[in-house]
């Protein structure tokens, strides 16, 4: 015997609002992005809600210190610093970990100075 009166009504309740968070989630993550001009760089995929989770690389942790609180009041979100870049990009989270899986952290070190947004410098200026 079930402690649940109508097991199929909450779940199907729950489903509900599940999808109903998504969305708000969804318009916090457009918003996020559209404060920070992500949404206006040719750069940046569109199609970044469809990612389970979105990959927000930062130039620097000043960048990465000043935007971070909002990881947490945000869902999806997952950031990484990369020195080598000269601004704020978008990955799919999913890609950078088959990616990154088997790597050494000095291997993605040096990954990182020509992908996910590294411009490799040459001189102290970027190529």
């Amino acid at each position: 015997m079930s402690v649940i009166k109508d097991e199929n009504t909450l779940h199907s309740t729950l489903k509900s609002i599940d999808q109903k968070i998504d969305s708000l989630n969804d318009q916090k993550i457009v918003a996020f992005f559209e404060s920070l001009g992500l949404t206006e760089r040719e750069d940046v995929p569109k199609d970044f809600l469809k990612w389970e989770t979105i990959l927000i690389i930062v130039p620097n942790r000043h960048v990465s210190n000043e935007i971070k609180p909002y990881k947490y009041s945000i869902a999806r979100l997952f950031f990484v610093t990369n020195p080598y870049a000269n601004e704020i990009h978008l990955f799919d989270f999913t890609e950078w970990k088959n990616i990154t899986r088997s790597k050494t952290q000095f291997q993605i070190r040096e990954m990182m100075k020509t992908s996910f947004g590294g411009v490799r410098k040459v001189n102290g200026d970027s190529q």
